[in-house]
């Protein structure tokens, strides 16, 4: 009896183990876009655009701190006022970062922290002889916060989350006024194209409401809105991106378990 108490309390540091939940979503969106930029052209944009949006956040069960990675695509193709020119926009954005998570209630959780992203894309007018294009890249760095509310309706659990990110710094690619990309890139005119941003000349905003119906225990539906907002003004150029879209898609969560030796 000894020996088998004692084999056991040996053991025990073998089974012991550390859970990481990872939460997966997908979701593709669609709504209204506008369009701004001085480089390209004085008019004012508006269209339809398409959003394809994929998270992940991982945790652990025994702690507070999560992290969080998000991939966004979008496309969009604008008018302007007169109907007569055409500009189609597309755009990569990911981000990554560490959140820290609160239990303000029982059914009420917030979480503050940290993110840093990247963003790659394009404008295209399909009117312009000169300078028909105009390139986009920037990196920021953004305060994020998130509300989570659990609740139960229906006899279905569900949840409502916001989540926001507003960027406090970065740089970005521009030209500067009246200058083409011949310029920039064939003879190496360098004239202020790396510019630093913080939230004054780029107050950018994104942020989502979401709400999560399950439908049973493999299956959780996400709905909801996602603004993405951004603008700057920099090089004696003005721009803007403005997407509001309604979001549909699915969520996976799952536990891994780690055998600690």
């Amino acid at each position: 009896m000894r020996y088998n108490i004692l084999s056991l309390l040996l053991l025990l540091p073998l089974l012991a183990s550390a859970q990481t939940e990872r939460r997966t979503t997908y979701m593709i969106g669609v709504g209204p876009t506008k369009i701004y930029d001085t480089y390209l052209s004085q008019e004012h944009f508006s269209g339809t655009g398409l959003t394809f949006l994929a998270t992940s956040q991982r945790s652990n069960a025994n702690l507070h701190w999560s992290t969080l990675m998000e991939h966004q695509a979008h496309l969009a193709s604008a008018d302007d006022r007169s109907g007569d020119s055409n500009e189609m926009q597309g755009d990569y954005s990911f981000l990554i970062g560490r959140l820290r998570r609160f239990d303000i209630l029982p059914s009420l959780s917030v979480e503050v922290g940290g993110m840093g992203g990247g963003d790659a894309g394009f404008i295209y007018n399909t009117s312009n002889g000169n300078n028909p294009a105009q390139a986009r890249l920037s990196l920021n760095v953004m305060p994020t916060a998130t509300a989570t509310w659990r609740f139960r309706l229906f006899h279905r659990q569900m949840a409502l989350r916001y989540e926001t990110q507003l960027p406090l710094v970065g740089v970005m690619f521009s030209p500067n006024y009246g200058q083409s990309y011949n310029e920039i890139f064939s003879k190496g005119d360098y004239d202020h194209n790396i510019v630093p941003t913080t939230f004054v000349s780029a107050p950018n905003m994104r942020h989502q409401i979401m709400a999560d119906i399950n439908l049973g225990p493999l299956t959780t539906i996400r709905l909801g809105y996602l603004g993405d907002l951004q603008q700057a003004k920099v090089n004696n150029l003005k721009s803007h991106i403005y997407s509001n879209h309604f979001m549909i898609g699915f969520v996976k969560c799952f536990t891994v378990t780690h055998h600690r030796p």
